[in-house]
């Protein structure tokens, strides 16, 4: 029998077909997390693990300020400092890896004791953002003027050369002890909140030399209220290109290289992961971007995700064996 069919329903059969030929293709496709699709909706904290004014957080509210304009929300820098960062640090680990809690952070932000999270569980690396060397810098009227200088200094008055730093367990507290090891000398440490703090007490003399960032110090030694001694890299700085390198100084073997990275907390769903990488990367590489931080005395230093995480590793593995070497005994 043959079947007979209305007019006004083979229409709306034609109708129906695009609808019906998506959705089927909807059922075959991979879906993406609730919520990865059209991230972000919301503003976006960023935890920078340090005071305000010093190299972290500047290099935090640089990169705040382009994903906001590049991820079309707000971002809200949130300065948690303490514990040689390991509070602001520890805050990231136990966000909700949503994509709305980031933080900046830089090397050897797990090897405290006191550290109650592991670097290489409890964080999703996003990407390196820049790299700086340690930057050893004193009053104008320190009267060592090289690394040389400070050495033989610090050889005639053992224990009584102080030297600024952040505290434990950052990476300028390391330089000292490997300074203090590799230079046969005994030095007392006078540890800082952060690199903010430790500048302004270099510029008023409560403290003669400092184990600083170029960040936190470039502007004071530019305008001569601080003095340039050396940094801790196989190069010497754009942004300083008078500075020498502790080996063009005489310690060939003294390396620091402080790195900055952006993480969340682990579990973070991919698709958030790469579309923060992506934005951070082509920061990095805009020229104007660049300029920045470069002036600033940072190298810029774009990855992937996968690059960081190796970084990560390498970088903590590297002091932790010098720690152990040494027998340091951390805070």
């Amino acid at each position: 029998m043959r079947a007979i069919v209305d007019r006004e329903d083979v229409v709306m059969l034609y109708r129906l077909m695009p609808a019906a030929i998506a959705a089927a293709a909807l059922l075959g496709a991979p879906l993406q997390p609730a919520g990865a699709q059209d991230y972000p909706t919301r503003s976006i904290t960023l935890i920078v693990p340090f005071p305000a004014g010093g190299g972290v957080d500047l290099i935090g509210r640089l990169v705040g300020q382009q994903l906001s304009t590049a991820l079309g929300q707000q971002i809200v820098v949130e300065n948690r400092g303490g514990a040689g960062g390991m509070i602001g640090t520890r805050d990231i680990a136990h966000a909700t890896p949503d994509g709305y809690t980031l933080g900046v952070v830089l090397t050897g932000m797990s090897l405290s004791p006191n550290a109650d999270y592991d670097v290489n569980k409890d964080f999703t690396p996003i990407g390196l953002i820049a790299s700086t060397p340690v930057f050893i810098v004193a009053n104008p009227t320190f009267p060592a003027k090289s690394l040389a200088d400070i050495i033989a200094l610090a050889k005639q008055q053992p224990g009584k050369l102080a030297i600024g730093t952040p505290p434990s367990p950052t990476l300028n507290y390391f330089a000292v002890k490997l300074f203090n090891s590799l230079a046969g000398v005994d030095t007392t440490v006078v540890t800082y909140k952060g690199t903010a703090p430790l500048t302004t007490d270099l510029m008023g003399n409560h403290v003669p030399l400092g184990f600083d960032t170029i960040p936190a110090a470039i502007s004071n030694v530019q305008s001569g209220q601080l003095r340039a001694i050396a940094v801790t890299a196989e190069k010497r700085s754009a942004a300083l290109p008078d500075v020498p390198t502790a080996r063009e100084s005489g310690l060939p073997e003294f390396e620091a290289v402080q790195y900055y990275g952006l993480i969340a907390p682990a579990g973070m769903p991919r698709p958030i992961v790469d579309r923060l990488n992506k934005d951070l990367r082509a920061m990095l590489t805009n020229e104007a971007f660049k300029k920045r931080l470069i002036e600033a005395g940072d190298d810029p230093t774009p990855s992937t995700p996968e690059e960081y995480g190796e970084n990560i590793k390498r970088e903590e593995g590297k002091w932790a064996t010098l720690i152990k070497k040494l027998g340091l005994k951390l805070e």
